[in-house]
């Protein structure tokens, strides 16, 4: 038996066994499991820390080889001696088994799903992924002896998802147009882009963001048998370098400024959770693993972080392999506003501490409900569990920073607690969605705890961001001055009118409204809120009974509540064991106000839960997605 071009019993990668009456489950040994004149039924039993990949088998008799066929070996979550061992069967059907996954995105305040493929099982993927690691361990410089280790095949996978000098999987495109490629919002599922990755001779598929680098990892690592889900958390800390501390900045107005183009408060992130043991680590730190193949600027290492123990990230364990360090800070700073004024000096905002690492968030198991899982990587809030582990990670910044003979430590301190005046109050409320086509409506409400009258100066903003942080564009502004008397509220309503944002939402839908406050004292008070623009309904309706093998009908419907046509519309629909593949309807133009509906004929070739995806795209909206459940009777 041997894998690879060039097996070796050094290695553990050739082996040879007899055939005996038993086998042994332990290691490598075949067992004769039914015997005839003309044919023999034999078993062959595999370690359970054998490196995975593709197997030769051969039979030795009379001094020649017969090749008895090939084999590919893959981690086994069912093995109790397995480092991916997983105990829960339900959870070994929801993160190994099943296809049909859930990436959540939007806002802390307004959760949305969009439906993915991961296509695991489809015939062609598994020898794709050997594929990937051949590729990986050449340009690594890695050799596939390893590959019995977990954490070996995550870094590897890792490394290939985003990295162009590796020949990667994707090329990530951050927020300038994509051209020349797909645009990350189009993909339904991972498959169509490791297929294009091989066809084009492994060269980086365009183009990816977080949520596809971890669907496509999550693919991936399934295939190879690691139990792996998407994890999404919102208000995340990026490329702070292991720091504490992450600042915003913005001009008078309320316009977020660029400052430092790498570390932003994202609004959301993807990353993966993958399932093992650490042997190298303490025995609590088994289980989830957070890995993230986005890139990040590192200040050395590679530009992935992880696998990092989820249980080391809620203890402050900063030290633990691999980045437990980057993946605390991201949830664990704070984010200090600055105002720029027209001098260009800065002046720190009041009121204005932001929080991260919020609503971590997982398909649950057995359900595409939304599971919350920041437990596992926080303490509540507030807690005395939380204040021992930040004053834990405090405490080894100090000794970082005392020790360092560098002035680039893992850790910067966060900095002192600014001393406010509590003079006056400033809150926003906004609803945290709404249908594309309405005003925005805007709450504020700014009080005088002072003790004396002040007089006051407020703008207040309305800006189009991306969802990594970056502003696309101030869309809209208003200025009202007023004084107020002690103890003394004032409460405004404003609306920003869809025609100011119709024409600059940007692709990621997302608005943050500003709120800056000014008083004759010369302090400056600052809130905001995001909201989300989410597009019309799309629906999808199937028949009552639907039998496999039998020609059924699904309606796909179309609301416009615009006051404008939407043009040039194109759904693409896709559903395993209900359509081949994707297919591609031409609805053209859906007049204002009006319902417009499109019949797709199917016949089911599998039986069982089965989910139907549309994408809709049109001159007006570019990623609208919905997608469907539905039970096929066996035939």
């Amino acid at each position: 038996m041997g894998q690879g071009s060039h097996p070796s019993k050094a290695d553990g990668t050739q082996t040879e066994f007899p055939i005996s009456s038993l086998g042994d489950q332990k290691q490598w040994s075949a067992a004769l499991e039914e015997q005839d004149p003309c044919f023999w039924t034999i078993s062959v039993n595999t370690p359970a820390n054998a490196p995975i990949g593709q197997y030769a088998l051969l039979l030795h008799a009379s001094k020649s080889d017969h090749l008895l066929g090939n084999f590919t070996l893959l981690f086994n979550p069912w093995c109790q001696d397995d480092e991916v061992f997983l105990a829960n069967e339900a959870q070994r059907q929801e993160y190994i088994l099943n296809q049909d996954g859930v990436i959540y995105w939007g806002t802390e305040n307004a959760v949305l799903a969009q439906p993915w493929d991961f296509s695991q099982f489809e015939e062609d993927i598994v020898d794709i992924c050997f594929t990937l690691l051949d590729v990986g361990e050449r340009h690594q410089d890695k050799d596939h002896t390893q590959r019995k280790n977990p954490v070996y095949i995550c870094r590897t996978v890792a490394a290939m998802l985003n990295c162009d000098e590796f020949r990667g999987i994707l090329t990530e495109c951050g927020t300038r147009q994509y051209l020349n490629g797909t645009p990350p919002s189009k993909w339904l599922g991972s498959g169509p882009i490791l297929r294009q990755w091989i066809a084009s001779q492994c060269k980086p598929v365009r183009y990816g963001q977080c949520w596809v680098f971890a669907a496509v990892m999550c693919s991936v690592l399934r295939c190879l048998g690691i139990p792996t889900r998407v994890v999404t958390g919102f208000t995340w800390a990026h490329n702070t370098n292991s720091s504490l501390s992450v600042d915003e900045y913005y001009d008078e107005d309320g316009t977020l400024l660029t400052q430092d183009k790498n570390a932003r408060v994202w609004t959301f992130h993807v990353w993966n959770e993958c399932w093992m043991a650490r042997a190298d680590l303490l025995p609590e730190y088994s289980g989830w693993h957070a890995l993230d193949a986005t890139c990040q600027e590192k200040s050395k290492g590679p530009s992935f972080c992880g696998p990092a123990p989820v249980q080391a990230i809620k203890e402050g364990d900063t030290e633990a392999d691999y980045d437990v360090c980057y993946f605390f800070a991201a949830i664990n700073a704070k984010c200090q506003v600055w105002i720029q004024k027209t001098d260009h000096t800065l002046k720190p905002a009041l009121g204005s501490t932001k929080y991260t690492g919020n609503n971590i968030s997982t398909k649950s198991v057995d359900s595409e409900r939304c599971e919350d899982i920041t437990h596992n990587y926080k303490y509540p809030e507030g807690s005395f569990q939380e204040k021992v582990v930040l004053d834990k990670a405090y405490t080894k910044i100090k000794k970082l920073e005392a020790t360092s003979s560098s002035s680039k430590t893992q850790f910067s301190f966060i900095p002192t607690a600014l001393e406010e005046p509590v003079n006056l109050f400033i809150h926003l409320q906004l609803r945290n969605s709404l249908l594309r086509g309405q005003d925005v409506p805007l709450s504020i409400e700014v009080f005088n705890h002072s003790g004396r009258e002040k007089a006051t100066h407020l703008l207040v903003g309305a800006q189009s961001l991306h969802y990594n942080g970056a502003p696309v564009t101030q869309l809209w502004k208003e200025e009202f001055h007023f004084t107020l008397r002690s103890n003394e509220a004032n409460n405004l309503q404003v609306f920003v009118p869809y025609s100011q944002y119709r024409e600059e939402l940007g692709q990621d839908h997302l608005l943050r409204l500003t709120a800056v406050l000014k008083d004759d004292d010369s302090y400056i008070y600052f809130a905001q809120e995001e909201i989300i623009i989410c597009d019309p309904p799309l629906t999808i309706e199937f028949p009552e009974n639907m039998v496999q093998y039998q020609p059924s009908t699904a309606k796909i419907g179309l609301l416009n509540p615009l006051t404008e046509p939407l043009e040039k519309c194109v759904i693409v629909v896709a559903g395993r064991g209900l359509i081949y593949r994707q297919r591609k309807y031409k609805l053209g133009t859906v007049q204002p106000k009006s319902i417009q509906q499109l019949q797709i004929p199917f016949t089911p070739t599998q039986d069982g839960p089965r989910r139907l995806t549309a994408h809709l795209t049109c001159l007006q909206i570019q990623n609208l997605k919905t997608y469907k459940t539905t039970n096929i009777a066996t035939a």
